[in-house]
């Protein structure tokens, strides 16, 4: 294992903030353009200025084509693993070539051209990165909905992007459950008052879906015969800052908001990051177990391995179940995998189904260097947990849908830096990151504030809200002016490594203090039995509010709850204090989840408070939220 002494990050770090166009300049020059961008940064463009406004380029190029050119044809691009249909395939970089310039020949006689959106609602399936590269290579702006989701959800998203054109697949599969997206999809198109064109439907063996005769095609009926045609489409050349694709997050009215991508500063900032932040070389396989409806996907499943000319892992699959908790194992040492790219989440299922590593026996992952972490916030015990049975670094690192790639992270590539357990360490190169108080003043290390990020924000962050500028200033920009608002809550120690502790909606008022439920569910995941745990604020008619913790015990324990519930709340009053007023333990089965793996925390919070609460659209298993409620009647704490 390459373990180096002495990190570059300072001097890189440094040189950025001498002269943040010329750093850019530097790492646009690593792509491929047809017209190299002459201004680096525009103050006047956009909503907070926009990023090498006149070059010229096209993604799909640079993830694919210019790979075929370079002599990287036979390598495979994607490498395709999925437990739960018992496929492997593997696909090169000059067979993806074929299939997108085919799929792009399609999309165009669709009547689909640049600029135009297309929604894709599919399942972790080469298919859908194909169609997502075959809309970047015509100026398409794809636009990936979660396969599953609601009716009501993606019939929001099909308003407020107009598709001309949905692309599905007839269900998912998620664990030992078929989902059938074809009744979803139908449901959604009736309730959205904008109609698509057309729908191009992948009929799975899993399920067969019926059609509607006018309006529904047979995905795989007609990519065979342009395949035999030869049918191709060419790549479009693209200004840098045409938009990419839209990828919808939670709004707080219920209207999701539209995150823009663009395709210049994106390539550039994902291409930085493979070699000085993930520290991969081209050629390599890399991993991001995510999935391709989120942000991680799209950056580190679909695009940035590519840009990089590495071996990108699409896997449909599950951490643990999928048979079991050496999943990620197998498919580590089968495929070579450089480093894996996943949710904490996840690694806290595996160390709940097998605290001891077990799985790992006789698992070669000789070529496995490094663990990378993000989604939520890495309790320090799975960080250790995790180094301990791997023998390998593990790092945390903190971005967003927004931003597209890493604020804050451990740069592996330019030479690991000293690992603070609860720190996503320290921003990279684009990102002025500031803790500001009440008063919107910058606040002394070690004082907990709201994170902002001083403008402009570095190349792939949003641009803008898809076709909402006032929305994007209300949202991010117009509460502190001069910076874009996280809407997370942390601080910054002396050595300027940043703690991320909660979203600032989740910082609790117990009693005139202000308390980070990350700080308690630190101490918490602490305890020797502890598997994963939630802390949420609950209404209280004396302190205000007053933390409740939910926790979920590692397989195997024994215990009565009552004692390790008793054990948890003298842990708290002893690493915080009795000003947490920590008293409420709850060991509950599992804990209610996106299936990105995030804890709903603001729902248990409802639950609690005998608020009204809706069902999420993006949770894993609804019945969960019947545990919980049942847990806290238990307790006299819900109605």
């Amino acid at each position: 294992m390459d373990v180096r002494t002495k990190s570059r990050y300072p001097e890189i770090y440094a040189r950025w903030r001498r002269d943040p166009e010329g750093f850019w300049a530097e790492a646009a020059a690593a792509l491929d353009w047809y017209e190299k961008p002459r201004t680096i940064f525009d103050p006047k463009a956009g909503v907070y200025g926009r990023w090498f406004t006149d070059g010229v380029c096209n993604t799909c190029f640079n993830a694919v084509d210019r790979h075929v050119a370079a002599g990287r044809g036979e390598q495979a691009a994607i490498i395709y693993d999925s437990p739960v249909t018992d496929t492997k395939r593997s696909i090169s970089y000059a067979e993806l070539l074929d299939e997108v310039a085919a799929f792009a020949a399609i999309l165009k006689d669709f009547g689909v051209e640049k600029g135009d959106r297309v929604i894709l609602y599919m399942p972790m399936v080469p298919e859908a990165l194909v169609a997502m590269y075959a809309c970047a290579r015509i100026g398409a702006i794809h636009s990936v909905v979660f396969g599953g989701f609601a009716p009501k959800e993606l019939a929001t998203r099909i308003d407020d992007a107009k598709p001309r054109l949905i692309v599905t697949a007839s269900c998912g599969i998620e664990g030992a459950r078929v989902i059938a997206y074809k009744p979803l999809l139908d449901e959604a198109i009736r309730l959205a008052a904008h109609k698509p064109d057309a729908v191009l439907l992948m009929q799975r063996p899993q399920l067969e879906a019926s059609m509607i005769s006018g309006r529904d095609h047979d995905f795989n009926a007609i990519r065979v015969a342009a395949l035999r045609d030869g049918k191709r489409a060419d790549c479009v050349p693209l200004l840098a800052t045409d938009p990419l694709y839209i990828l919808y997050t939670s709004g707080t009215t219920g209207i999701p908001k539209g995150v823009v991508r663009d395709n210049g500063g994106h390539m550039v900032a994902l291409r930085w990051s493979m070699d000085n932040l993930y520290g991969i070389e081209p050629g390599e396989t890399y991993w991001a177990a995510s999935d391709i409806g989120w942000v991680v996907g799209h950056s580190y499943i679909v695009y940035a391995p590519l840009f990089h000319g590495c071996t990108t892992i699409l896997y449909e699959g599950k951490p643990v179940g999928t048979p079991d908790a050496g999943a990620f194992w197998r498919v580590i040492a089968e495929h070579g995998a450089a480093a894996l790219f996943t949710a904490p989440t996840a690694f806290r299922a595996i160390k709940k189904d097998d605290p001891e590593g077990k799985h790992l026996a006789g698992k070669d992952l000789s070529k496995f260097r490094t663990l990378f972490l993000a989604g939520e916030r890495a309790d320090p015990d799975t960080i250790q947990w995790a180094e301990k049975i791997l023998n390998r670094p593990v790092i945390d690192h903190w971005w967003q849908t927004e931003t597209g790639w890493c604020i804050a992270g451990n740069p592996v590539g330019l030479g690991q830096l000293p690992v603070k357990y609860g720190s996503s360490s320290v921003p990279m190169p684009g990102y002025d990151v500031q803790v500001l108080g009440e008063d919107k003043q910058p606040l002394d290390p070690g004082k907990m504030g709201a994170i902002v990020v001083k403008l402009p924000l570095p190349p792939s962050c949003l641009p803008t809200l898809w076709q909402r500028d006032d929305r994007m200033r209300d949202s991010y920009l117009d509460e502190f002016p001069g910076y874009y608002k996280t809407a997370d809550a942390g601080f910054v120690d002396e050595d300027g490594y940043l703690f991320i502790m909660s979203r600032t909606d989740d910082i609790i008022n117990v009693a005139g203090h202000r308390l980070s439920t990350g700080g308690m569910e630190e101490v918490l995941s602490s305890h020797k039995d502890v598997a994963e745990c939630a802390v949420v604020g609950i209404r209280d008619d004396m302190k205000g509010e007053v933390p409740c913790g939910f926790v979920v015990l590692k397989a195997g324990v024994n215990r009565h709850p009552s004692e390790i519930e008793k054990e948890i709340v003298a842990l708290v009053r002893e690493k915080i204090g009795p000003v947490a007023a920590f008293k409420i333990a709850l060991i509950v089965q599992r804990l209610p989840k996106t299936r990105s793996g995030k804890i709903l925390r603001g729902t248990m919070k409802k639950i609690a408070d005998r608020e009204a609460w809706s069902m999420p659209a993006t949770i894993d298993d609804p019945t969960v939220l019947d545990e919980i409620t049942a847990a806290l009647k238990e307790r006299g704490l819900a109605g």
